[in-house]
């Protein structure tokens, strides 16, 4: 592979001005094609099978009329306190909010006792990725000037589209790091800038894409937020690798492929494993979920490629000026008389690795305690800022009505006494109110509407929600709504996390084998990587779910964490912690490979990778966390996990726990059966073979002296 990405990289030399053109038109036709194909994205959590999901569409079948499938909104009226609301105005707006296009019923109005609160529910006609600014401004415009206070919930409200800032924050930070590291703008800028191309380019096919399929907006943003983050971390490989043999003498084009072939090869490897792991997601058997993962890894397929040949393209476009700057060699630093902070760090690890490892160990086994009590649901509007009119119109329900009324259950009863069902509820704990059975003229079914005493969130609404599906009632009774979906959404992502995480550490122990060529670096590998899930877990739980510095951070309401969060950090955390993985430990083995005593291998591999790695980790956990800015609850608790979890598994994982574990385990870390040694394939992410060959310029490069001084 190593002798392939090599060629690869003579060609983006030799055909740079092709490469960049090939990209630059490649990202218009996208543009164009998604500006012509583009569809709607939805956040609809729809899990095929769950007893929630059957009964939606028990409904749609016996009232097609219902639009079961369609999107619901709900619109609340306020009078100012001590007053009450206008009747003739109230009913007024509601018959006009019927009226709106696709909206295909608004229910009477529900009023308070004190008659100061009211609100009514809207059926649309059409499913929520399909309702835009067209029918929300409608709704406005009808429900204004009907009460003191309106506010809008739902799919009724409408969501202003939040400025990048958080997205922008994490690249300028990204390009404070890097231009610290190089000591150069130019040098600097250049990840940014592959990077931003390939978030671009994914960006625009995941717009394409929705116009042929139903994608989440939640999968736009993690695809962006993963490319991004890698894209700048793979091309800051290359070009450190490129800038590092430039300085020790080598050819500008022979230093391009070589490092095309090297930390290209490394690029691959540790962009396969975060796709693999992403693509795995399909076998959690729930859409949105296999959605995310597909778009995810279609971003860092872009990033790997955008590493492969638009990095050395433009590498060879800057020529000796992208060399200028810092360099970061295991030479330099030995040379070095100040050691810096890296070499002074695997010092101290290396001299005492048993208290090294312990501390780190106990430290995450003890932030990990609090993911014992993990709860997991879906945000609902009282997850979201108070600021916004979703969380107000939220409030105002809870203050008129109870906080139940913002989760209503929709139970189905299919034959029996549908009365004698309502009847039976009605007398189970924590129900506020049961409405009279709607029967279903010609069917044998009758919807029953419940509204519990607790929020839909709360865990004595999801007993209430088991219980009746526990209860043996007269006919068979389904139950859908909120909670139930929560709960539906919640087993299916409980009941795969497991398996999900055998395969992601399956694979893990195969790749790292092949990879490195010992059974014990795969094994310390795994062992860090458990710790740094179980850590990262217990620190999302402390702060989401227990509120331990949550107003820090701008969470609303702490509740239940997202129910696809835990499958999410796995599959992520995996393929990022692997980089970190290769990048280390590979100079470990490359040093150990050449002679060096596997202690010595330890330190100046170390020594020879710490700052890159170091620098990458910062930028991925400032891009990671420019994501806890925006508003929405499920953006927010993933940028918060991936950077928690960078932040551990970087530093404390793999810059403490692994080099004090290689420190004790010494040269059988290396250890391999002879004959599992004859059977794996040899991937050689180092690249030690074409280091090793006789060093002759490419015949094409040669000709007419260095193409890049004659640009």
């Amino acid at each position: 592979m190593a002798r392939l990405l090599q060629r690869l990289g003579y060609f983006s030399v030799r055909r740079r001005r092709l490469v960049l053109g090939t990209w630059l038109i490649g990202l218009v036709a996208l543009a164009g094609l998604a500006m012509a194909f583009k569809g709607t994205f939805s956040d609809e959590f729809k899990v095929p099978g769950t007893e929630s999901q059957r009964a939606i569409e028990l409904i749609e079948q016996a009232v097609p009329q219902s639009n079961a499938d369609g999107a619901t909104g709900r619109v609340v009226f306020a009078a100012a306190k001590g007053e009450q609301l206008d009747a003739a105005a109230l009913n007024g707006a509601v018959k006009q909010l019927a009226a709106v296009p696709d909206v295909a019923s608004a229910t009477p109005p529900i009023t308070s006792e004190d008659g100061r609160i009211a609100y009514t529910d809207l059926q649309f006609s059409i499913p929520q990725m399909e309702v835009d600014a067209t029918q929300t401004d409608a709704i406005e415009k009808a429900a204004d000037g009907a009460a003191t206070q309106v506010e809008f919930g739902g799919a009724a409200a409408h969501v202003e589209s939040e400025p990048p800032v958080g997205e922008v924050l994490g690249v300028l930070v990204a390009m404070v790091v890097l231009a610290i590291t190089f000591g150069s703008l130019l040098a600097a800028g250049l990840p940014l800038l592959t990077a931003l191309i390939g978030v671009g380019a994914g960006m625009l096919g995941i717009q394409l894409a929705s116009g042929i399929t139903d994608l989440t907006s939640t999968s736009v943003t993690l695809a962006a937020m993963l490319g991004l983050a890698v894209g700048i971390d793979y091309a800051l490989f290359i070009l450190s690798r490129h800038r590092t043999q430039v300085h020790d003498g080598m050819s500008i084009p022979d230093s391009i492929a070589l490092a095309a072939g090297t930390a290209g090869s490394a690029v691959v490897f540790a962009g396969s494993t975060v796709m693999i792991a992403l693509v795995a997601l399909v076998m959690t058997g729930t859409p949105f979920l296999a959605q995310m993962g597909i778009a995810a890894a279609g971003s860092i397929a872009i990033a790997v490629l955008a590493s492969l040949t638009l990095v050395p393209a433009l590498l060879a476009f800057a020529g000796h000026r992208l060399v200028r700057g810092k360099t970061f060699t295991a030479a330099a630093a030995a040379s070095d008389a100040k050691p810096t902070l890296g070499a002074r760090w695997v010092a101290i690890v290396m001299r005492r690795p048993v208290v090294a490892s312990g501390l780190v160990i106990v430290a995450l086994g003890a932030l990990a305690i609090p993911a014992l009590n993990v709860r997991l649901g879906l945000p609902n509007d009282g997850s979201s800022n108070p600021d916004t009119t979703t969380r107000q119109a939220y409030d105002l329900v809870s203050e008129g009505f109870g906080v139940g009324a913002n989760g209503q259950l929709t139970l189905v009863a299919q034959g029996g006494d549908p009365k004698a069902t309502a009847a039976a509820i009605t007398k189970l704990p924590d129900v506020a109110a049961v409405t009279p059975p709607q029967e279903i003229p010609g069917k044998d079914l009758a919807l029953i509407s419940v509204t519990p005493s607790s929020g839909p969130s709360s865990e004595a609404t999801e007993n209430l929600v088991n219980t009746i599906r526990d209860t043996r009632f007269d006919g068979e009774v389904l139950v859908t709504g909120q909670t139930a979906t929560n709960i539906d959404v919640s087993q299916k992502m409980s009941s795969s996390l497991i398996p999900y995480l055998a395969v992601v550490v399956g694979l893990a122990l195969l790749l790292l084998m092949v990879a490195f060529r010992s059974i014990l670096v795969p094994l310390t590998a795994i062992g860090g990587f458990l710790l740094t899930i179980a850590a990262s877990f217990g620190a999302v739980v402390l702060v989401f779910q227990e509120g331990v510095g949550a107003e820090l951070i701008g969470v609303g309401q702490t509740g239940p964490l997202v129910s696809l969060l835990p499958v999410l950090i796995i599959g992520v955390i995996f393929g990022l912690a692997m980089d970190y993985q290769v990048f280390l430990v590979s100079k470990m083995h490359e040093e150990f490979a050449h002679g060096a005593s596997a202690r010595d291998a330890v330190r100046d591999g170390f020594r020879g990778s710490a700052r890159v790695v170091t620098a990458a980790a910062l930028i991925m956990i400032s891009v990671f966390a420019g994501f806890i800015l925006p508003d929405d609850p499920i953006i927010k608790s993933i940028g918060f996990a991936f950077a928690v979890g960078i932040l551990i598994d970087a530093f404390l994982v793999r810059m403490t726990l692994i080099p004090a574990l290689m420190t004790l385990l010494g040269a059988r870390a290396w250890w391999l059966p002879r004959w599992l040694d004859r059977l794996i394939p040899n991937l050689d992410i180092e690249g030690t073979a074409i280091e090793r060959a006789p060093k002759k310029a490419h015949p094409r490069v040669a000709e007419g002296g260095s193409p890049i001084t004659a640009l």
